[in-house]
């Protein structure tokens, strides 16, 4: 009778390890950096959107880098994942935010075009994927009565699916901005290699959103974001003093990191699916903690 429930709990955190372990060094990573310069890395965290004289910039980056370094560390070990995961989640949530006030301030600037919004809206869900991540992990340690476990799932694929089809429409649309990160002994041209990734990530979106050959799409959509270290490494090799390329690598790695925890949900969901229905096929009750 207690086999289910043996299974439901079993070490969530193993199965997520490697995926766990990128998220966690490399938000450790972003947090020296932002101590390391006193100041918030503005491609990734834009705190610049909310004004250009923000009292205490430099306090809340200092903040902001502890919180990040310490959230880091935690993530790393099982009996702390938890509180770790959360504080992870929080701060990429905060990231997120600071994008919300460029929707307004973009168009007005830049235009009202479809390519400004979805610009906008890409560099939010750059920071919600990794949010949705460590709401996994979060998940994966919350109590058997809890609801996240089941809320987990519907917010992570909408978040991963959403996301992905938005870097996928900004990847199409200005090929030649992202054309520029390609290293240029790359054959066939940046753009064609952005254009390429592109329909990956759209094809990616489309499987979890569907559910079709969701594992499969989140490995690989996984496998893509650390390739493309293959551009992002010498960009900060040739510019060892430069914020923006070290903190673009570190967010690089939390997102390839959160993707693979995505992708190690969707394995254990399926297992668990599995494990269910042959329990049911056997005559074991779902839920051996309930009578008839």
């Amino acid at each position: 009778m207690k086999t289910f429930v043996q299974f439901r709990n079993s070490d969530g955190f193993a199965g997520t390890k490697i995926g766990v372990y990128l998220l966690g060094l490399a938000t450790i990573a972003a947090g020296i950096l932002d101590l390391i310069w006193g100041e918030f890395e503005a491609a990734h965290q834009p705190i610049g959107a909310l004004g250009d004289n923000l009292p205490g910039r430099m306090v809340f980056a200092y903040i902001t880098a502890a919180w990040m370094i310490l959230s880091g560390i935690l993530v790393l070990w099982r009996r702390t994942a938890r509180v770790g995961a959360l504080g992870t989640a929080i701060i990429y949530l905060l990231f997120g935010t600071f994008w919300l006030p460029r929707l307004y301030t973009a168009p007005h600037i830049l235009g009202f075009r479809l390519t400004v919004i979805i610009g906008v809206l890409g560099g939010m869900f750059s920071q919600l994927i990794v949010v949705a991540g460590a709401l996994i992990v979060y998940a994966s340690f919350a109590p058997t009565a809890s609801s996240w476990p089941g809320k987990s799932p519907v917010v992570a694929r909408w978040t991963f699916g959403l996301g992905s089809v938005l870097f996928c429409l900004a990847h199409l649309t200005t090929a030649q901005y992202f054309a520029r990160m390609i290293p240029r002994w790359m054959p066939l041209g940046g753009p064609v290699w952005v254009v390429l990734s592109g329909i990956a990530f759209g094809l990616a979106g489309l499987a979890i959103l569907s559910g079709v050959l969701n594992v499969l799409a989140a490995r690989l959509l996984a496998l893509m974001l650390l390739t493309f270290e293959v551009a992002l490494v010498p960009i900060a090799i040739a510019n060892p003093r430069g914020h923006i390329p070290l903190g673009s690598n570190a967010y690089n790695l939390a997102a390839a990191g959160a993707v693979w925890i995505f992708a190690a949900s969707i394995t254990k969901r399926h297992a668990l699916q599995e494990h269910r229905a042959k329990l049911h096929s056997a005559g074991v009750p779902a839920n051996p903690g309930k009578k008839a």
